[in-house]
C-alpha cells in the first residue's frame, strides 16, 4: 500500500525515490522469510525423520504425521538376514521384527527372530506377538543364522480387524501363515531390534554384531511406500546409565533399508 502512494504522488527528489526499491525489498525479504519458515516448520512436524531414544527398541517406525498421527496403517514388510549371536557366559537376548501400532500403546501386533545366548549356547527361533499377549514361538520353522527372512503383517478385513502375519525362511524353503483377529491402533509401523523385556525390565542385549533390514514397505491410507516415504522417527538404544547399545544407520538412498550394529 505505501508502494502505491507513493508511485501515484508526482515526482520526488532522486534521494527519496531510492527508498522505494528499498522498500520493495524489504517487504519481499518479509514474505520469503515466512514462507520459508512455514515450509520448514510444515516439513520438520509432519515429513522429517525424527531422532527417539529407548530402553529397548532401535530401528525406524513410521506415522501418519508426526504431531497428530492417524490409524491408518495397514500393512508392514522387511526383509533380513538372522545375524550370528555371540555366546555370553551371562545370557543375553536380541530380537528383530516387524510390527504394526507399537509406538503409542499396548496394541501391537509383530512377527520377527530372535538369537539369544542361553546357558552357554546360542539359539535362534521365529515367533509372532499380538500384545498385550505373550509371545509365540513359531516351532514349524527351524531357524539358524545367516538365514534370510521374509516377513509381512497385514489387514485383511478391517471389518473383523483380522490380520494376517507371515514369515518364510528363503533359505530353509519354510514359511508360516496364519490370520488373528486382533484391534489394533494402527498408528505406526515398525521396523525393529530389541533387547527383550521379562516382566516389563529390559534383559541383557546380546552381541548379535549387525543385522540390515532391507524391502521395508509400510501401507498408510491405501499408499504403498518405504520408509522414507512418511514421517518417521529413528530410535536408538540406551541402557539405564545412558549408554548407547547400538548404533543405527542412515536410510539408503532408496529409503528402503538400514543397518542396525551392536556396539561393543
Amino acid at each position: 500500500m505505501n508502494v502505491s502512494r507513493a508511485m501515484s504522488q508526482p515526482p520526488v527528489p532522486r534521494e527519496s525515490s531510492k527508498k522505494i526499491p528499498a522498500l520493495l525489498l524489504t517487504v519481499l525479504l518479509s514474505t520469503v522469510l515466512i514462507f520459508v519458515f512455514v515450509v520448514v516448520f510444515l516439513h520438520s512436524t509432519s515429513s522429517l525423520s525424527r531422532q527417539m531414544s529407548s530402553s529397548n527398541w532401535s530401528g525406524y517406525s513410521v506415522v501418519s504425521n508426526l504431531n497428530n498421527p492417524q490409524p491408518q496403517f495397514t500393512r508392514v514388510n522387511a526383509s533380513w538376514t538372522v545375524p550370528t549371536v555371540k555366546v555370553s557366559i551371562d545370557n543375553s537376548f536380541s530380537a528383530e521384527w516387524i510390527g504394526v501400532g507399537g509406538q503409542f500403546d499396548y496394541t501391537l501386533i509383530q512377527t520377527g527372530t530372535r538369537q539369544d545366548s542361553i546357558g552357554g549356547q546360542a539359539t535362534y527361533r521365529a515367533w509372532y506377538e499380538l500384545v498385550p499377549g505373550n509371545l509365540v514361538n513359531i516351532n514349524s520353522l527351524s531357524i539358524s543364522a545367516g538365514d534370510r527372512i521374509t516377513a509381512s503383517i497385514s489387514l485383511v478385513d478391517p471389518d473383523t480387524d483380522t490380520w494376517t502375519i507371515e514369515i518364510r525362511d528363503d533359505t530353509q524353503g519354510q514359511s508360516f501363515s496364519k490370520s488373528f483377529v486382533h484391534i489394533s491402533s494402527a498408528l505406526s509401523a515398525e521396523w525393529i531390534e530389541e533387547r527383550p523385556s521379562v516382566a516389563s525390565r529390559p534383559e541383557t542385549l546380546a552381541d548379535f554384531g549387525q543385522v540390515t533390514f532391507t524391502d521395508c514397505g509400510a501401507t498408510l491410507n491405501g499408499k504403498d511406500g518405504t520408509i522414507s516415504s512418511f514421517p518417521s522417527n529413528r530410535i536408538t538404544m540406551y541402557d539405564n546409565q545412558n549408554i548407547q547399545l547400538v548404533n543405527v544407520s542412515d536410510l539408503t538412498q532408496d529409503g528402503s533399508s538400514f543397518t542396525v550394529g551392536f556396539l561393543e
